[in-house]
């Protein structure tokens, strides 16, 4: 039983109900589980549904991060309580709702076209896991994306990797980088007005470097 200095946890089983509905009644520990397992045995009610699929790839893309990152910072990294992957996780578990409708332009007078702000934000985390040393905590569209033309702010929270070295120098570099993929892939695949690109450093973490071979030292 708990006592009254012990942490309570209030669980929602809406929320999950929710959650499983969207993901072919999975949840993402679920799938967290299933990659644990090296997807055997398989299971098609995740391999065959696009929001299960869609959400793997975040996963993998967050470890494949995370085995970059210096094993002493994930250590610091488990004793906070507002860990930035925890705040990933959060994230990727709101991304797998389609959210709000954004039109797109069509030749057909009856055809109703459109993207939804999940797989816009799917797009935009792709274009920061093409950049190494940038991992994005969460990403949002602010303005009314359902209005054609309406002045759309994208703001990322991301964490940025660094080698212990010249950190000033690559942060700005990077998130530069970022800012210009990021306009890059709205405009190529979305009809989105971007007024602007929002991007707040939350974090820094080190990443590991390759050990170097035997007899590769310097003599």
């Amino acid at each position: 039983m708990s006592t009254p200095d012990t942490p309570f946890v209030a669980f929602d089983p809406e929320e999950q109900a929710e959650e499983q509905a969207r993901l072919s009644g999975h949840t993402i520990e679920d799938l967290n589980d299933y990659l644990d397992r090296g997807r055997t045995p398989s299971d098609s009610s995740i391999d065959d549904s696009p929001a299960c699929t869609t959400a793997l790839t975040r996963l993998e893309r967050l470890r494949s991060a995370l085995r970059r990152v210096d094993s002493a910072a994930v250590d610091r990294e488990a004793a906070r309580n507002d860990g930035w992957v925890a705040t990933i996780i959060d994230s990727i578990r709101l991304e797998t709702r389609a959210g709000r409708r954004i039109p797109l332009a069509s030749d057909s007078p009856v055809a109703r076209l459109a993207l939804t702000e999940g797989a816009v934000i799917g797009v935009l985390r792709t274009a920061g896991d093409g950049i190494d040393g940038i991992l994005i905590s969460r990403c949002r569209l602010d303005g009314d994306v359902t209005e054609p033309g309406a002045p759309i702010t994208v703001r990322l929270e991301v964490s940025v990797g660094t080698d212990g070295m010249d950190a000033g120098e690559s942060v700005p570099v990077l998130t530069a980088r970022l800012r210009a993929s990021v306009y890059a892939v709205l405009v190529q695949q979305t009809e989105l007005s971007i007024a602007a690109v929002d991007i707040t450093v939350t974090d820094l973490y080190l990443r590991t470097t390759p050990s170097t071979p035997e007899g590769d030292a310097d003599e």
